[in-house]
This record gives C-alpha cells, sequence and structure tokens, in this order.
C-alpha cells in the first residue's frame, strides 16, 4: 500500500522529489508539478491545488492545448490498446466505459471522430464527477454529446476546468483526503432537486415555483433536515419561510441570520440559492454533534419565493422578513387563474395579513445577515478563485414591454412600408447591449423576446420583451434604464409603432457592510483556505 502524502514532505522535497511525488496528477505533464515546486512551503492542500492551476494558466494557451492532447479519448484505442495510464484505466474503469455495449462504444467513437474533427483535441471529462463517486456511461454520453455543440473557447475552458478536477481528485487520493461536509452539501443538493414542478421532470429540468406541490416537499424536506441537524427550533412560516433557529450559550448575544431561497427559475440549477441553506445547517449539525454552542444563535432561513416565477412578486420571502410584502400581493392570478392567497391557504398557510406582518425582523436584535451562495457569473472562475467575498448585491429594475406595428404578408409588403414590431425590439436589444457595455458594473439583459403566434410568411405586428437592468449602485442602474426607455420611444416613433412598457421589480443595490467583508476577507486567508492572491471578488451578479 503506498504511503501517503503529506504536505510537509512536499515542502521538504528537492524539485525532483516533489515531480514524482506528484506524478500522473496532470496526465503526461510532470512539467506542472516542476513549476509549481518553487512556490514551497504550502500551508493547505488548497494552496498546493491553486498553485498548480496557476502554473497551468501562466503557460500559455499552446501549453493548455497540449496537455488536453495529452489525455486519451474516451473508450478509444488507448483503453482497448490497454496503453492508458493506471488513473486513466482506473476512472475509465470505473465509469464502466470497459463495458460499453458494441451500440455504445460504436456511438463514442463517432463522437470522438467528430469532436476532434471540430475541435483538434480529444474531449475530456472528470469521469468520476463533482461529487468523485463517478460518472456513469449514460452520463458521460450525454455530456459528450451536450459539449460538441459548444464554441470552441468555451470548449477549450470547458476541457481545462475538468482536468483541474481530474487533478484535485487525484491529489485527494494521494493525500488521503475526502471532502466529507462539501459532499454532504453536495448530497443535500441531489436530494432536494429530486422534487420539481409537472412537465419538467420527464425532461430532467429542475422548476420549483412558488407554493406548487415540489414547492412545499422541498420546504417539508428542509424543515426534517433542520430537526436531524440539531436545530432547537425549526417550522415554516405564513409565507412558507422555512426557519430554524440554534440557540447560543448567551441569550443577551444578537443571533446571526443567514440563509438562502429553495425556489427556482424554470430549468434553474440545483445550487443556486440553495448551497446558501445547506452549508449552515451542515454548521448547525456539526456544532450540535460536538456538544458545542457559540455564545450567540444562528437562524437560518430558507426563503420561499426569490425568483418571482408563479406570480409577480419578486423577493417576496425576504421581503416578509423586512416589512415589505406587498398586500396586492395576495390579489395576484397565475398561469391557471389561482391567486396567490388561495394558492397559501391550498399549502395550509393562514393567508392573513396579520400572520404575514408578524413575520417581519427587528433587524436590531441581529448582528447582521450572511450568504453563501454560488457565483452566477464568470468572474472568478476566469481567475481561478474558487472563493471571492461580495462587495455588493446588484440593484435591478425590470420590465414587461410590447411593440404594435401592423402584420401583414412577408411576400408582399415591401421592405419600406413595413411597421415590424420585431424588428423594432431586436433594434433596443442591442442598444441595451451597447449601453450595458458602456459602464463599469452594468449589466442589461433582454431575456425573453417573443412573437404571439408568428407564422414564417408574416410580418411580425405584434413582439413582447422583457428588460432586465443591474448595477452596483441606483444611479447607474437608473440612469441605463432612463436612457432605455428613452431609445425605446425614438425607435417606436421613427418606424411608426406604437408601445406599452410595465416595470415588475425594483429593487434597490446592497453595498456590503465593510466589516463583514472584512471578516470574510480573513476567513478566506486562514490557514484552511489560504491559497488566493486576491480575496475579494467583484460584486457578484444577484
Amino acid at each position: 500500500m503506498t504511503a501517503l502524502l503529506t504536505l510537509a514532505q512536499l515542502n521538504a522535497s528537492s524539485q525532483a522529489e516533489f515531480t514524482a511525488a506528484l506524478a500522473g496528477v496532470y496526465e503526461h505533464s510532470p512539467w506542472i508539478a516542476e513549476k509549481t515546486w518553487s512556490k514551497r512551503p504550502f500551508a493547505s492542500l488548497a494552496q498546493l491545488k491553486h498553485a498548480l492551476v496557476t502554473a497551468l494558466r501562466d503557460a500559455g494557451k499552446s501549453a493548455q492545448v497540449a496537455l488536453i492532447r495529452a489525455h486519451p479519448e474516451l473508450a478509444g484505442k488507448a483503453m482497448v490498446a490497454k496503453t492508458l495510464t493506471a488513473e486513466s484505466t482506473h476512472e475509465q474503469g470505473r465509469a464502466g466505459l470497459t463495458e460499453c455495449t458494441p451500440a455504445e462504444f460504436a456511438h463514442i467513437q463517432g463522437l470522438n471522430a467528430a469532436y476532434n474533427k471540430k475541435f483538434g483535441f480529444p474531449f475530456t471529462v472528470a469521469v468520476r464527477g463533482p461529487r468523485g463517486a463517478g460518472l456513469t456511461r449514460h452520463q458521460i454520453i450525454a455530456t459528450f454529446e451536450r459539449r460538441l455543440t459548444n464554441h470552441a473557447d468555451f470548449e477549450l475552458a470547458e476541457c481545462i476546468r475538468n482536468i483541474h478536477r481530474i487533478a484535485e481528485i487525484r491529489l485527494n487520493d494521494k493525500f488521503g483526503v475526502e471532502p466529507l461536509l462539501g459532499n454532504q452539501a453536495w448530497d443535500c443538493a441531489e436530494l432536494l432537486g429530486r422534487h420539481t414542478d409537472p412537465g419538467y421532470g420527464e425532461r430532467n429540468e429542475l422548476t420549483v415555483t412558488y407554493l406548487t406541490d415540489a414547492h412545499r416537499a422541498c420546504a417539508a424536506q428542509l424543515k426534517s433536515w433542520m430537526i436531524e441537524c440539531g436545530f432547537d427550533e425549526a417550522k415554516i412560516d405564513a409565507v412558507g419561510n422555512v426557519v430554524g433557529v440554534y440557540h447560543g450559550s448567551d441569550p443577551t448575544k444578537k443571533c446571526l441570520l443567514t440563509g438562502s431561497h429553495y425556489d427556482t427559475v424554470r430549468n434553474g440549477g440545483k445550487y443556486d440559492g440553495r448551497l446558501g441553506i445547506f452549508v449552515p445547517m451542515i454548521c448547525v449539525r456539526e456544532l450540535h454533534r460536538a456538544g458545542k454552542r457559540l455564545p450567540y444563535g444562528f437562524e437560518v432561513v430558507g426563503f420561499s419565493e426569490d425568483e418571482g416565477q408563479r406570480y409577480k412578486a419578486t423577493f417576496l420571502g425576504s421581503g416578509a422578513l423586512t416589512g415589505h410584502f406587498n398586500p396586492e400581493w395576495l390579489d395576484q392570478t397565475d398561469a391557471d387563474g389561482i391567486t396567490m392567497r388561495d394558492a397559501m391557504r391550498l399549502a395550509g398557510l393562514p393567508a392573513t395579513l396579520d400572520a404575514i406582518r408578524a413575520c417581519k425582523r427587528d433587524a436590531s436584535e441581529y448582528q447582521g445577515f450572511v450568504e453563501v451562495h454560488i457565483e452566477q457569473g464568470p468572474v472568478l472562475n476566469a481567475l481561478d478563485l474558487p472563493l471571492g467575498v461580495v462587495t455588493s448585491i446588484n440593484g435591478g429594475v425590470r420590465y414587461l414591454g410590447e411593440v404594435l406595428g401592423m402584420a401583414s404578408h412577408a411576400g408582399t409588403t415591401p421592405m419600406d412600408s413595413r411597421r415590424d414590431a420585431a424588428v423594432a425590439v431586436a433594434e433596443l436589444a442591442l442598444y441595451l447591449e451597447q449601453r450595458a457595455a458602456a459602464a463599469p458594473n452594468l449589466v442589461g439583459t433582454m431575456g425573453i423576446l417573443t412573437v404571439p403566434n408568428g407564422s414564417t410568411n408574416v410580418v411580425p405586428g405584434r413582439c413582447q420583451f422583457t428588460l432586465d437592468i443591474r448595477a452596483t449602485t441606483n444611479e447607474v442602474r437608473n440612469a441605463c434604464a432612463k436612457d432605455v426607455l428613452a431609445e425605446l420611444a425614438r425607435i417606436c416613433e421613427r418606424r411608426g409603432l406604437n408601445h406599452t412598457i410595465e416595470e415588475t421589480m425594483r429593487a434597490a443595490a446592497a453595498p456590503s457592510a465593510p466589516e463583514w467583508q472584512q471578516r470574510w476577507e480573513r476567513a478566506v486567508a486562514a490557514p484552511a483556505c489560504r491559497s488566493f492572491a486576491c480575496p475579494v471578488a467583484r460584486a457578484t451578479m444577484r
């Protein structure tokens, strides 16, 4: 049995010893370890991993492509000839690629050929998966098919990301490390992800909208887990928030509030929002198992509604805690004509303003609110940093609009006589892109552009669209919104069109408290996480 590596051994080793100890971490590429040796001493395994990542990033694109080409094709000639490295043999065998049916094997060979022709390097995936337990060959084939449609630049980055994941797993094996707590958070996400609204599960998509059966099942599961973790209190409140409290040892100390949302957008992700519930739950469970209490208590809230998918009531769950629940929301109807009030009653909630207002918290009783969240943009990934500290949550405004023109025959209406609603909205989309790109920390999105009852041979007479404008300050956001709406009016006037526009959501920007940012910076710089030259990310897009 091979002895496990230790950081002390690596830190004391010569360059040759260091490179030999990390052999096989990166396929046929010992030069990555050679370049990393000079970065010793490493205070943590995380710092070693990041140093290896940095060495590859600094080597440039040609070295990265060479590294990808050093990897064997999946279920390819090297596997058949049994010339894979020991690590690849183990990983491909564990994924069942050595047990492909003739039809599966032929399909993979076809995918390999098409992929190499398109990208010029072999398809690379971490076959042991995000959990480390391994993907099935069916999952691998589905991933192969999906990624074959990617743009070349994106696919290059995706291969490198997977190679770093492979290296991380191999390093964990060498050091005898298993990320137990991280795996548990992952497992929670997978289990909760089984609940999805009707019509989506059949397509393997996750959609959980406010107070549907899937939403209520998620709430019940979260409450059950909180009880199992050792929370002193666990309940579902009047708007469907799941609230857990773990008392501190000193009742005079202010409580720390944390959590995130468990609803999703349509075809959303398993980790958006939910990670911010699982992490503090696991922290409480570890404290409870150890028989420990901090001086102050924890209050963890799984917010019931953040996305505003079923009703136009974005941030409903958190709004109830801050006293910003709009009474008019209760009379809104969903696509099936069900009012929010009736949906609450069907879910066993009181659906009264008195009960909802009772959810409001007194901010003076809390130290503050913190939230763990996945980064929803590419900033940290581009910097090769796994952690960042949020400086501000964007302020956002959303609009629902429609341009009205004249539907006419596509074959007989001259180009200079058309009143094309869709082209006007497309022109607005281009303006939005240009306007948002002209200022830092400003983003603009037209997420929906629809031609109702559109037809191939009809000039669109109507076009519906949405606008989503966000920035780290309200002033920058408002200036952009003003310009975009003015441009909409100019476009419609020039083209002889009418339009309507409705503001559906407005949320103020929320700069993070400097003292809390500093606390997170110190935590990131602590030995357990120490690996980052720049612990503070730019504002997270929320």
